[in-house]
């Protein structure tokens, strides 16, 4: 029969613990300076020593020496209190847990008034005083709060928070930690030369790790090891297998396993972690903590040994060529895998499924690009042709070439159509806060419809990379145009496709992020004109099959448009002049503007963006119908509610009235076919030639306005 570890090597003096030099000192400094308190309170985790301090303390204040902060150990109290004494009369220990009550309190009570029986202090030490119930508290308040001038308190608990106020605020309070690793380690390998007991390389780390920094769990680790092991040698394997832990051999194997890219060697140490029956949880744990190590060895190189104490030399110079083969930057995006993996773990009912897709997913990223400034971009001999992007200000004073110009020659001037790359001066601003993209290409020439639409496929690969969402919405989008001015025409399936293409937010959106994408791969920034397949309007410059041609002539000569007019009544406006639409004016938004139609020309020539991105409420469109004569009142006058009026009587034989509207002189307003007079927006439109911003709301006058 032998005594365990944790009983035979139990401090006996403040000098003996380890890792709680935060406690140790202030009281071997109160004990020399004797400035002693009355009550003190020890927290901490389990094991850590706080009732072996409290053992020590009562051994310091009761020596024959003393009151010291060395006990003598020869005198009687010494004795009594060592690792084989039984305990003194004046030194009472106290199991909280089951002495938690009012009358326990009270018969504490009735103790503490009697004098040591032969020492100088009568000692009370309770352990696990959290469980002390609050009227318990409340009954020993007084006597904690002045108690006799022999009379000490200890309070140990691990969690003092539910120690009342009233007693913790009259107590001195120390909290214990857990120990250290590295000084735990330390301990355990002089506790086995003292035992005579020989460890294989690598049992002492995992005995600590699983000791989680308790001083008395590592111990009792240690003596079922020593208890478990043939010939007094402690076996790696027997370690392993009893600690639950992984071998190193399988750790081994999975990381070079990643390192080489073999998903079947991968895949087959998951196999076998699973049928030899470890908790795959704890196997990925393992895998967690070798991570760390080459993340470690990796980042210090040489001074790994400094800090990955315990692990031998030769398994050191392995992971070193391990973490080489994978880099700091791969390493570090695996070990976030791990730790995602080992969250969603928790509480799943197939952790094996969870493992193994925690496989896939460190296998695929070998290849998987870390980010934006991983797309590489086009190659030169491929990209497609752009130009720099001229600012809206002066897109207006810029006229457009008339016809492509010639070749460049030795004898001739630069072409028109390919001009000095914009200054930065007058550049059209980046978006802000966008991620990095890689630089647009060298401007070689104008962009043409068809390098947009054979460079769509990687605008929406880099869009993806770019934003998720602005990829879901511009992939229901196609290019159908594209003009000399940057202006792209999108078709989307609907017309809710459109608004969410639309819709920003800080100045971010789907058609921000796919104009910087767009910059990126063409070197051009683009203007957008949107349309949504239901309308059967053909963009400017181009049809559904895409290109860029020349827009539609108006028809020469008479035609059923131009027949099919209705006689305008004479009492009706003149008809206007049409007016041919203004010269182009700097857009005031990121989006084209079309010009107006006129009368001469057909409306399907042209595209105008009708949904703009700040519309708040739809249009008032009103439509008056012209007839001969007078004009009858579509509605009748409204009358105050308030007014206290008869009806005359009404005669059966007499003829109705007919309310009649005074003529008022109509304002000159276009008149279409069909003797139907538009006004509202399409006469501001058309008359005007104005250039369609945004709509907004009218807000009737009240009483008060």
């Amino acid at each position: 029969m032998t005594t365990a570890l944790y009983r035979r090597y139990r401090p006996e003096t403040f000098g003996e613990m380890i890792g709680q030099a935060q406690v140790t000192d202030p009281l071997m400094t109160a004990l020399r300076s004797d400035r002693v308190g009355h009550a003190y309170l020890f927290s901490g985790p389990r094991g850590c020593g706080k009732t072996t301090s409290a053992r020590i303390l009562a051994r310091c204040l009761n020596c024959a020496e003393g009151p010291t902060d060395t006990p003598c150990g020869e005198c009687d109290s010494c004795r009594e209190l060592s690792r084989g004494g039984g305990g003194s009369l004046d030194v009472v220990e106290i199991d909280a847990a089951s002495h938690n009550g009012v009358d326990d309190a009270r018969d504490l009570r009735e103790r503490a008034v009697f004098a040591p029986a032969r020492d100088r202090f009568k000692i009370f030490i309770l352990d696990e005083a959290h469980m002390v119930t609050a009227q318990g508290f409340n009954a020993l308040l007084k006597l904690v709060e002045e108690p006799p001038a022999h009379v000490k308190f200890i309070f140990a608990t691990t969690e003092p928070e539910k120690v009342i106020g009233t007693i913790r605020s009259r107590t001195h309070h120390y909290p214990f930690r857990l120990v250290a690793p590295a000084a735990m380690l330390e301990y355990v390998e002089q506790l086995c030369a003292q035992e005579g007991v020989q460890v294989e390389p690598g049992v002492l780390p995992l005995v600590v790790r699983a000791g989680g920094g308790s001083p008395r769990d590592t111990l009792s680790l240690l003596d079922q090891l020593i208890a478990g092991s043939d010939d007094g040698l402690v076996a790696y394997a027997r370690a392993v297998s009893l600690l639950g832990y992984t071998h190193a051999e399988l750790l081994d194997e999975v990381v070079e396993a990643f390192g080489s890219r073999d998903a079947s060697g991968a895949f087959g140490a998951v196999d076998r972690v699973v049928q030899t029956g470890q908790d795959p949880r704890r196997f990925v744990d393992d895998l967690l903590e070798r991570l760390r190590d080459l993340i470690i060895v990796a980042a210090t190189g040489a001074g790994a040994s400094a800090v990955l104490r315990g692990i031998p030399a030769d398994e050191l110079e392995r992971m070193g060529r391990q973490a080489a083969t994978f880099g700091t930057d791969r390493l570090s995006r695996i070990a976030d895998l791990v730790v995602t993996a080992l969250d969603d773990m928790t509480g799943t009912t197939s952790p094996r499924l969870q493992l193994e897709l925690l496989v896939a997913r460190v296998l695929a990223t070998a290849d998987a690009p870390t980010g934006l400034g991983a797309v590489a971009a086009p190659p030169a001999a491929t990209a497609p042709a752009a130009r720099p992007s001229v600012p809206a200000a002066d897109a207006a004073a810029t006229p457009p070439a008339a016809s492509p110009a010639p070749a460049p020659s030795a004898s001739s001037d630069p072409a028109p159509a390919t001009p000095a790359p914009a200054t930065p001066a007058t550049s059209s601003p980046a978006p802000a806060a966008t991620p990095a993209l890689p630089d647009p290409p060298t401007p070689t020439g104008p962009v043409t419809f068809e390098q947009v639409r054979d460079a769509w496929t990687e605008i929406l690969r880099r869009l993806e990379d770019l934003s998720r969402t602005s990829w879901m919405i511009a992939s229901a989008a196609r290019p159908v145009a594209y003009t000399e001015d940057d202006v792209l025409t999108l078709s989307f399936q609907s017309h809710a496709d459109v608004q969410s293409f639309k819709k920003l937010n800080a100045g971010k959106g789907p058609s921000e992020d796919l104009r910087t994408v767009v910059r990126s791969v063409l070197g051009v920034r683009v203007k957008y004109l949107t349309r949504h397949d239901s309308d059967p309007t053909p963009p400017p410059g181009g049809d559904d099959g895409g290109g860029r041609g020349p827009a539609p002539q108006p028809p020469s000569g008479p035609g059923p448009a131009a027949t099919s007019s209705a006689p305008v009544p004479a009492a009706s406006a003149p008809v206007a002049a049409p007016r041919s639409a203004p010269s182009a004016a700097a857009p005031v938004t990121e989006w084209a503007v079309a010009p107006i139609p006129v009368d001469d020309a057909p409306r399907a020539q042209f595209a105008v963006d009708d949904e703009p991105e700040e519309a708040a409420s739809a249009p008032v469109r009103t439509a008056t119908l012209q007839r001969e004569g007078d004009v009858i009142a579509a509605e009748a006058p409204e009358r105050d509610d308030d007014e206290d009026e008869v009806p005359p009587p009404v005669d059966a034989d007499a003829p109705i009235p007919v309310s009649v509207v005074p003529e008022r002189p109509a304002p000159p307003a276009p008149i279409r076919s069909g003797g139907i007079e538009r006004v509202g927006e399409a006469a501001v439109r058309q008359l005007l030639g104005a250039r369609f911003v945004r709509e907004e709301p009218y807000t009737p006058p009240t009483r008060f306005a």
